[in-house]
Formats: C-alpha cells, structure tokens, sequence
C-alpha cells in the first residue's frame, strides 16, 4: 500500500474557504479518479500557525502502479486547478510513503 502525502500550508485569509473547497470538491475529484481506495484530511498540531494553518491530505493506493497512473493522467490537472484557485495563497509539498505493516 502506497501513501500519497501532500502538506499544505494554507494562508489566514483563505483557510475556511480553503478547507471547505478540499472537503467538498477537491478530494472528491482525487477520490473518483478510482485510483486511490482511501484519503485522510489532517491538521497538523503544534506547530506555527501564526501564518495560517498546515494540513496535511493523504490518499491511499493499492500499489505505485496506481499512484504512477494518477500522477500520469490526472496529477497536473489537480495542481492547475488549485493554482487558478487559489494562486500564493498556499504552499505544498508532496511525499510518497510506503506502508509497512
């Protein structure tokens, strides 16, 4: 199983939009790609906030192959979307996990 971890800080002026728009649309879209069978949405505790909150998203996948066809067909749209959406507004970075039982 196969994590596809995305953490976003995400500007003051923008985080109840921000959270509702990911909440409602964004991982729903990711979601009914089919190539993810799960997604988290969390908030990173302890940490500075005085800019606006960091969450991180979380989308499980069956295997690399599943998470190498996402960013192959659907990844550069996603990020498109996000940026004409928001602009500056949020940084991200994004790891790939494996998960070890």
């Amino acid at each position: 199983m196969i994590v596809y971890n995305i953490t976003l800080k995400i500007h003051e002026s923008i985080m109840n939009e921000w959270l509702a728009w990911a909440q409602e649309v964004h991982i729903p879209e990711v979601m009914g790609t089919g190539y993810f069978s799960q997604s988290k949405l969390l908030r990173l505790l302890e940490i500075d906030d005085s800019e606006g909150p960091t969450y991180a998203l979380q989308f499980t996948a069956e295997s690399k192959a599943m998470y190498n066809a996402y960013i192959e067909k659907h990844a550069p749209e996603m990020r498109r979307r996000s940026f004409d959406k928001w602009g500056d507004k949020f940084i991200a970075f994004r790891s790939l996990m494996q998960i070890v039982d």
